[in-house]
């Protein structure tokens, strides 16, 4: 009986340029002018116009965009990658390396989009950057785009400053403004309810305010009333906002401990507003992982992740108003903030 020789492995699917792209975090727009400028392009295309890239031209561009992440001109990169090392064909080193270099940043595992964002903001490739986080948010819609590919960026930058000193502080800013540009750019739905809005603030002397853009843009979204008072309110502005606005609950951010103030948030609790005779209060709901796990006092909630968070709000805002704590919900439970938990980093940049 004669021996029947395996078949072989159907070849490597080819890529589109967008699908490249994504994956690499460069532009289309940029591929395309390596591959004018440097001639590191597709091995083929189809019917002679449409690019398809092979896993032998991706890793080229890999190399190359390793290199470029170091500093070195994309002239120079193009020649390393598409030459390589004596004996040491460029394909054969650039698969070899981690994705990105020793430059790449620690993602673990996360979205392919979110590998592509690493590498753009690492090059501080802006264009790019706003593209894919364009592209991230529509795909996916804002929620999901936050926590599955935004926030793993984010914190990933982070723990790379923290580890290399001041290196990667330009890359932490960048991808923070055009993050922050990002969620400006998505627009809030008309207003579908009549009840008192949802006060947004960091605590005095917390900076870091894109957990509360993202949830101020993903209520927004919903059509729910918001007030952003973004980053570092002083505690007496804050105190005097949650008298003026009457709010149906107040959303207080605290990224560390050395900004979570649990004096002022005891404070906050117990403002009443309103006329004499008929006061309220706003139930207080503390996000950030600055604020641990301790109790909480009166009035007071913890939120965690984006997701849950959102659910919460909406449940208070469908509640009947009252002057004391919020009432139970008129139809059905209200979800707690334990609901759906993650943990506080999964809501934090």
């Amino acid at each position: 009986m004669s021996r029947v020789d395996p078949a072989p492995p159907p070849p490597a699917p080819a890529l589109s340029t967008g699908a490249v792209a994504r994956r690499l975090g460069v532009s289309p727009t940029t591929l395309r002018s390596w591959e004018r400028r440097y001639a590191i392009g597709p091995a083929r295309r189809e019917d002679g116009r449409h690019r398809r890239w092979t896993p032998q031209d991706i890793a080229r561009l890999e190399e190359m965009c390793r290199l470029t992440a170091r500093g070195v001109p994309p002239s120079e990169a193009a020649r390393a990658a598409l030459g390589g090392a004596p004996g040491a064909p460029a394909v054969t080193r650039a698969a070899a390396v981690t994705p990105g270099g020793p430059g790449a940043l620690p993602l673990g595992e996360v979205r392919p989009e979110a590998r592509g964002l690493a590498r753009a903001a690492v090059r501080l490739d802006a264009p790019a950057v706003a593209d894919l986080l364009d592209s991230a948010l529509a795909g996916h819609g804002l929620v999901t785009a936050w926590e599955e590919v935004i926030a793993p960026t984010l914190h990933a930058v982070g723990r790379k400053w923290a580890s290399a000193g001041e290196r990667y502080v330009e890359v932490e800013h960048l991808l923070s403004w055009h993050v922050s540009a990002a969620l400006h750019r998505i627009r809030p739905a008309p207003q579908r309810t009549a009840e008192p809005p949802v006060l947004l603030a960091c605590t005095p002397g917390e900076l870091h305010s894109l957990p509360v853009e993202a949830l101020a843009a993903a209520l927004g979204e919903r059509g729910l009333p918001v007030r952003m008072f973004g980053a570092a309110l002083p505690a007496e502005a804050l105190r005097d906002a949650v008298r003026r606005t009457g709010p149906r609950a107040a959303v207080l951010w605290s990224q560390s401990r050395t900004t979570a103030d649990h004096a002022l948030a005891r404070s906050v609790a117990g403002i009443e507003w309103g006329l004499r005779g008929a006061r309220g209060h706003s139930a207080l709901l503390l996000a950030g992982p600055g604020w641990g796990a301790q109790p909480q006092g009166p009035r007071t909630e913890r939120l965690f992740a984006l997701r849950s968070g959102i659910e919460v709000i909406e449940a208070l805002l469908v509640r009947a108003p009252g002057p004391a704590a919020p009432g139970p919900p008129a139809q059905g439970p209200a979800p707690s903030t334990g609901a759906g938990r993650a943990t506080p980093a999964s809501y934090g940049s």
